[in-house]
């Protein structure tokens, strides 16, 4: 004799295809009524839950609703980040060409400059120190920026008064 599983139905329900199962975490749609009971000795049915079954439904569903929030949230966040994350490798690279072309482009302006009957040498010195400017600037416009640099301090505020008013409230 064989032991092979019977060819007939499976004896578990399962759900319809497009159903959710009880246990979904995702799933919001309302709760199967259960079976009406009746209610003392008249025989009448209950035809509305419990305060406390509506409680803890609306409970139930808030929390599933904050979790999908969530969910939703990390999802979107995922894929603004990544896009950032693309563009500023992208940036990252032009930046980088950016560099390498420079050379070339001093390179021709000394270039130029001898075509223009300047000597070799001075030339390329002459762009040198072009560049040197260049820096020079740019480092006195980023010191001049940097010194701008404040602490938040209306942010700082605002934090300081709500820690002391949440001290004062646990009182």
């Amino acid at each position: 004799m064989t032991t092979s599983s019977s060819p007939g139905p499976d004896p578990t329900p399962r759900p319809a295809a497009g159903a959710a199962s009880a246990g979904s975490a995702t799933s919001l749609a309302k709760p199967a009524e259960p079976p009406s009971q009746p209610v003392g000795g008249n025989g009448r049915q209950a035809a509305e839950p419990s305060i406390g079954q509506l409680v803890s439904d609306a409970s139930t569903h808030l929390s599933t609703l904050i979790h999908s929030e969530i969910e939703l949230a990390k999802l979107e966040l995922r894929s603004t980040a990544m896009n950032a994350g693309t563009g500023a490798g992208m940036f990252a690279g032009a930046a980088a060409l950016l560099v390498f072309s420079l050379t070339f482009g001093f390179f021709a302006l000394a270039e130029g400059l001898v075509a223009a009957g300047i000597w070799r040498w001075a030339a390329f010195l002459i762009v040198f120190f072009l560049q040197l400017i260049g820096v020079g600037v740019l480092v006195y416009l980023g010191v001049k920026k940097v010194k701008r640099v404040r602490a938040p301090e209306q942010t700082i505020q605002i934090t300081k008064e709500t820690v002391d008013y949440l001290k004062k409230s646990r009182e």
